[in-house]
């Protein structure tokens, strides 16, 4: 250690790994891959039916969740015990089940229910189309 007049500074083989080190992880950063595009048998497709089966379950159980939660503070509030929590978890599972057929069906969550125009080229920007003989003079 007499020797070393500064133990602490890197010697130039140090430094030299350490620029290689750099340079390998600036260059595995510049090249930043997407798990939905990598190659492998295991890779499950996006919105498969396990994806689909999750979104199911975990709808119907939210929405149950959040009506147990609403009804457990209104009885609290009330003093009603159970009869709100019943009256909400009726509704949550009611709202689930609105969730899950409008998900099937593809309403999604557009705006009133409306299905969502896939085709771009026959869009009319939401406006419904007035039957000739309705249109103002």
């Amino acid at each position: 250690m007499a020797d070393d007049p500064n133990p602490r500074a890197p010697s130039d083989d140090d430094r030299r790994a350490l620029d290689a080190l750099d340079s390998r992880l600036k260059s595995a950063r510049g090249h930043a891959q997407d798990p939905l595009k990598q190659p492998g048998a295991e890779k499950s497709e996006k919105g498969g039916p396990l994806g689909l089966a999750f979104r199911v379950s975990v709808e119907i159980v939210s929405a149950v969740a959040v009506g147990v939660a609403i009804g457990w503070l209104a009885d609290e509030w009330f003093g009603t015990r159970p009869w709100l929590m019943l009256v909400f978890i009726v509704l949550g599972g009611a709202a689930g089940m609105l969730n899950v057929y409008r998900m099937a069906s593809g309403f999604g969550y557009a705006v009133g229910y409306q299905q969502r125009d896939q085709d771009p080229a026959t869009a009319d920007n939401g406006a419904a189309a007035e039957p000739e003989d309705r249109k103002p003079d």
